[in-house]
């Protein structure tokens, strides 16, 4: 196996950490790119005095879908040859980050199973990875996704792990101590009433600047940039970016959202390309108590709408969000 090439599904074992790529300096030039990509409106992370009244910190908080987006693409050195992320689970962010911190991303495999041919003649695996984030040393997220990973053998290894299973939500699980003193006050002149039923956000958003963020996030998959690589006619936008504009969605419609705490899930229900036009379905499905303020677990779904053909889901993900 050369540098650049792989690794492939049978190069893999479990207990394997990966060598991580360079650290990244979260500077305000990178959340402004991502900024310019994503179109969030989260209060925090565009207002410093108002950041600063909320947590007591002078800096702003980094977006946490780009700390996501930077450790998912720091984890895609596992993942070169995938075919595809089938889904996130357990995404803890443990305490807030900062502009000005140092990050860096560890990825190790836990399990292996294998994947069987679909009839079209490219041999897969699947494969459960964890991934820490550590900032300025000290860890601030952890998670586990499954890729399907291409072999580049003709016959697969024979691995059949237990993937697990979604667990049971348990907002108390996100009640992270960092966050505990936050003076949420702040933002309730952002509040809104928020319907108990499914919220349909009035604003569709078209999937552009997919180049952009993989480069920026140094996600090196080659489905992502490569059409060649791509099981599909077209090059596959990574799967994070369907959900930054779920998360910008999210943002319109909670006003007063100070920050997200976690994921309960993140399945990729369907393919997303450069230039799909895009829906969001937002509900909330459980709140507590929090702090000065709640915590709240909403199930946010995305449509894609095509020519000629009825909207399709393309994805399932229930964020936890911390409201005033």
């Amino acid at each position: 196996m050369s540098i650049s090439d792989g690794p492939y599904y049978e190069d893999m074992q479990k207990g394997l950490i990966f060598p991580a790529p360079p650290a990244v300096v979260l500077d305000s030039g990178l959340a402004s790119v991502y900024q310019s990509i994503a179109g969030e409106a989260l209060p925090l992370v565009l207002d410093p005095k108002l950041c600063g009244e909320v947590t007591g910190i002078e800096q702003r908080i980094v977006s946490p879908g780009l700390l996501l987006h930077l450790s998912i693409g720091a984890s895609t050195v596992a993942t070169k040859k995938v075919i595809a992320n089938l889904f996130y689970r357990n995404v803890r962010i443990l305490r807030p980050v900062f502009l000005g911190e140092v990050i860096r991303t560890t990825t190790e495999v836990v399990a292996l199973q294998d994947s069987h041919s679909t009839g079209k003649g490219v041999l897969r695996g699947k494969v459960l990875l964890k991934i820490s984030t550590y900032a300025n040393d000290e860890k601030v997220l952890e998670y586990y996704r499954a890729p399907l990973v291409r072999l580049k053998g003709k016959e697969l290894p024979g691995h059949n792990d237990d993937l697990g299973s979604d667990s049971d939500l348990n907002l108390n699980e996100y009640q992270q101590a960092s966050y505990e003193d936050w003076k949420l006050s702040s933002l309730r002149k952002y509040e809104q009433r928020i319907p108990s039923e499914v919220i349909n956000d009035p604003l569709k958003d078209v999937v552009d600047q997919a180049l952009a963020l993989v480069r920026l996030t140094q996600n090196v998959a080659s489905v992502h940039r490569d059409v060649h690589a791509s099981p599909y006619p077209n090059r596959l936008v990574y799967g994070g970016h369907t959900v930054a504009l779920a998360q910008a969605s999210l943002s319109r419609v909670f006003t007063n959202t100070a920050t997200i705490l976690g994921w309960h899930l993140c399945n990729h229900t369907g393919p997303v390309f450069e230039g799909d036009l895009l829906s969001f379905q937002h509900e909330v499905v459980d709140t507590q108590s929090y702090g000065s303020g709640n915590i709240s677990a909403v199930c946010s779904r995305v449509f894609v709408h095509r020519d000629n053909e009825e909207p399709q889901e393309v994805l399932e993900w229930i964020p936890i969000i911390l409201t005033s």
